[in-house]
């Protein structure tokens, strides 16, 4: 029997998930077919349709009747989490209306498909103290699926990524496993091109200039953590001269706003990284400095005036009343309260904020700095390609991203990690085929473990 497996694909981005069902699909030896796509980003539609052989992408999902959406086996959606309205009641959150989960939930309760895979950021598993996904889980069982949950990791599949996901599976007659044999983790190094062309910025020049490229290998650049494994823009010397009584007071200050006790003084609500007055930065100052100054009011300007510090008044937690009426807590300007000094920070601050280690595997890569990361490449440093970014998440060779690598880095931040899904849809595919009489089927050895 020559079975095809319908599927859908929501949320379609770069297609990540059906390239995981279609693998997973030819491993165990049928065919598959995506009989209706949806997403609503212009890059992503493009890249999609150069890569599928698709004919046809719908839209926004918000404005397609489950009616209009071709009978299918498996749906696929790697949806956008938003908050969940409570309706204004006691009872907490009554349903997903508002959500893009309510048009999942809607197509599954008119198709009533074998099953379906879930996908999201590891963060809807606290949020709301739980609640969130306590609803999620409890539509779905209510649609008379056997439903599973789990938080998965890139690295544990093959990928050199540490990036954590939910995955939310569920059928109509079996509890899918999501606990899999963990493969050896690959290095970043594996999927890294050699002699690829080095960047050759005023920036860059600094770096080597302080550093051998050895030394560079894991470093963040950011002025807003101290540690090892950060460099600030301060001992490169990126906005002008700094003494060694400059570092030195700029590396306590960057401590010493971190610290609770300024904000009992203050009177506001803790946040991490307070401007802190100069009779408070003389309170530690002196007491810590290898330095003898004098002079501490002159060198926190220069710092100012150089762009290293910002002399600003502190910010505290305070209720907002919006248009509409609705009370909101926001951070504002507390203009009543001294100003003080503090760290110029900003996570997109430098053009470079991330030198991976390929020795290591790389941390999560998201949209908004993925275009920001480097890595070295013999004595010299350049940014991550698109091919590489396209291997950190398990995407064939043959498959393509023909935009600006701002906007291809953009697609690929927001994607999935396929051969995690392939694992898991996999396991999904035999549950539909056990239903299917005479019907044969084969596993991978890394996915039915």
């Amino acid at each position: 029997m020559n079975y095809k497996l319908k599927f859908i694909d929501l949320f379609a981005g770069l297609g990540g998930m059906r390239l995981g069902l279609e693998k997973a699909a030819k491993t165990v030896g049928i065919e598959s077919e995506c009989v209706f796509t949806s997403e609503i980003k212009p890059s992503a539609i493009i890249t999609y349709l150069e890569n599928f052989n698709e004919n046809n992408i719908q839209g926004d999902i918000t404005e397609v009747l489950p009616l209009n959406i071709p009978d299918f086996d498996i749906l696929l959606a790697g949806f956008p989490c938003q908050p969940f309205s409570s309706a204004g009641t006691r009872q907490g959150f009554l349903d997903t209306r508002g959500t893009l989960f309510f048009e999942i939930e809607k197509i599954l309760k008119d198709k009533q498909p074998f099953g379906f895979i879930l996908e999201n950021v590891e963060g809807l598993v606290d949020h709301d103290k739980g609640r969130t996904l306590e609803i999620i889980l409890k539509k779905l069982q209510d649609l008379n699926y056997r439903v599973n949950w789990k938080v998965l990791n890139a690295k544990d599949f093959g990928i050199p990524q540490d990036r954590k996901r939910i995955y939310i599976v569920g059928t109509k007659n079996y509890l899918v496993s999501l606990d899999f044999y963990q493969k050896k983790q690959s290095k970043l190094s594996n999927i890294l091109n050699q002699d690829q062309p080095l960047l050759d910025t005023e920036f860059t020049r600094i770096i080597l200039s302080h550093y051998q490229v050895e030394q560079l290998y894991g470093k963040a650049i950011k002025d807003k953590r101290g540690g090892n494994d950060n460099i600030h823009s301060w001992e490169l010397e990126l906005k002008g001269k700094v003494t060694k009584a400059q570092k030195e007071l700029l590396n306590l200050l960057l401590k010493e706003r971190r610290k609770k006790i300024w904000a009992e003084k203050k009177g506001i609500k803790w946040m991490d990284g307070m401007p802190l007055t100069l009779e408070e930065i003389a309170s530690f100052y002196n007491t810590n400095t290898l330095f003898e100054s004098n002079n501490l009011q002159e060198m926190l300007d220069d710092l100012v005036d150089k762009g290293y510090l910002r002399f600003e008044y502190p910010k505290d937690l305070l209720e907002k009343i919006t248009r509409d009426g609705k009370a909101i807590k926001k951070r504002q300007y507390r203009t009543d309260l001294p100003q003080g000094y503090n760290i110029v920070v900003g996570k997109l601050s430098f053009e470079i904020n991330k030198i991976l280690n390929p020795n290591h595997i790389a941390p999560t890569l998201v949209a908004t700095d993925m275009d920001r990361i480097a890595v070295v490449d013999g004595q010299g440093l350049r940014k991550l390609t698109i091919r590489e970014g396209l291997r950190l998440f398990g995407f064939p060779e043959n498959y393509q991203i023909n935009l600006p690598d701002k906007q291809a880095f953009d697609l690929l931040g927001n994607t999935v990690v396929i051969p995690i899904i392939e694992c898991i849809m996999e396991r999904i595919i035999v549950q539909k085929l056990i239903s299917i009489p005479n019907q044969t089927y084969k596993l991978s050895p890394v996915c039915s473990k």
